[in-house]
């Protein structure tokens, strides 16, 4: 299977022709362009707010920022005709159109050699992100979330990213096969049904990781296309392009750990420190120079992801509040008055019918 495609991204990479990923190869949005327009948005408007060189994207072993290529599907959603925009685009994409790290999983011997060269090879793919396999008994559940402190709002890459593992599996087991489940992080969005439609099974919202629950008897399959000597070639080539690692700095690790607490409630310092692998003083100390406090930091990214969930308007405020971490609606309800002077309901309403009154808004 030594496409003419798998050729030239080798030969791209080996001649030095590209730069050290520090964000996503540029293979993650192929064909973005044309599915905007497909869709009724204006790409060169939602790339330009989103920071994204239509350049690069000619180019699939080119890096994408993270931070923006997050932004330019939530853009992409939210500026289209298409609220379930990463959904659509992820069940499109084919794995060969992946580059390297497609070729990687489409060059394995086995169905399951090539999740776990995939799961092991996609932080050289893309960075800040995790991907597993986890053992569950008679199946094995593969788990997928970005970890970078700048970007909360993620429902868009999430819902793709997975609709791209779902067509490497089929691509094996056939267009009809299906996940036991299928998991997402972000709230239930108001067209949800297409998800079930789309993937063919039970699907569930507001979940630790999003995740496909993968029956172990469906991967025993062998890859029609395994080739040996190319797959050794891809995994060289992902890793040249990662020469070099670029650690978050004190402030996006704790945005990390505080979006992931919120769920269970208040986030609490000395839980986020250990999961950090350092003391509550030194976390407190270290956020000190960089000019925030904790409090500070668990303040701004609720006002952030307040902002993203007021968007999605199937949403009642109360689970908004649960979502954030309050344990009363009225203790958010304080707290949105605090950031923006007035009501999350009246934000909401500002925002329906006049967009603009709430984007001149300071905080």
């Amino acid at each position: 299977m030594q496409s003419n495609l798998a050729r030239t991204e080798v030969s791209h990479v080996l001649n030095g022709g590209s730069a050290c990923n520090r964000g996503v190869l540029a293979a993650a949005a192929s064909g973005l362009s044309d599915f905007i327009c497909d869709n009724g948005g204006d790409a060169d408007r939602i790339f330009g707010v989103s920071g994204i060189d239509p350049e690069l994207l000619a180019q699939p072993t080119l890096s994408l920022g993270l931070v923006n290529y997050c932004r330019v599907m939530e853009e992409a959603a939210r500026y289209s005709d298409c609220d379930n925009f990463g959904l659509h685009y992820g069940k499109q994409f084919k794995p060969q159109s992946l580059g390297l790290i497609g070729y990687i999983g489409l060059c394995s011997p086995t169905l399951e050699q090539a999740l776990h060269n995939v799961t092991s090879a996609f932080p050289w793919h893309q960075h800040d992100t995790l991907t597993r396999l986890v053992d569950k008994g008679d199946s094995w559940r593969l788990d997928y979330q970005v970890r970078h402190g700048a970007i909360l709002c993620r429902r868009q890459d999430a819902e793709l990213t997975l609709g791209m593992f779902l067509n490497l599996i089929r691509h094996v087991a056939g267009k009809n096969w299906a996940p036991r489940e299928v998991h997402f992080e972000h709230p239930r969005p108001a067209q949800w049904h297409e998800h079930c439609k789309v993937f063919d099974a039970p699907v569930f919202f507001d979940q630790p990781f999003n995740s496909l629950v993968i029956a172990k008897r469906d991967v025993t399959r062998p890859m029609p296309d395994s080739d040996p000597l190319l797959l050794g070639v891809m995994q060289d080539a992902i890793r040249r392009l990662n020469n070099r690692s670029v650690q978050q700095n004190i402030v996006e690790r704790a945005r990390v750990q505080v979006h992931q607490a919120l769920l269970q409630g208040e986030p609490v310092l000395e839980e986020a420190a250990d999961k950090m692998g350092l003391s509550s003083w030194s976390l407190q100390r270290r956020l000190r120079e960089e000019g925030i406090s904790f409090t500070a930091l668990v303040d701004n990214v609720r006002c952030e992801l307040a902002k993203h969930y007021l968007l999605q308007h199937q949403l009642p405020i109360s689970e908004m509040a649960l979502l954030l971490g309050y344990s009363e609606v009225s203790a958010f309800s304080r707290a949105f008055r605090r950031w923006f002077g007035i009501s999350p309901r009246q934000w909401r309403q500002e925002e329906r019918l006049i967009p603009s009154v709430r984007s001149t808004r300071a905080r």
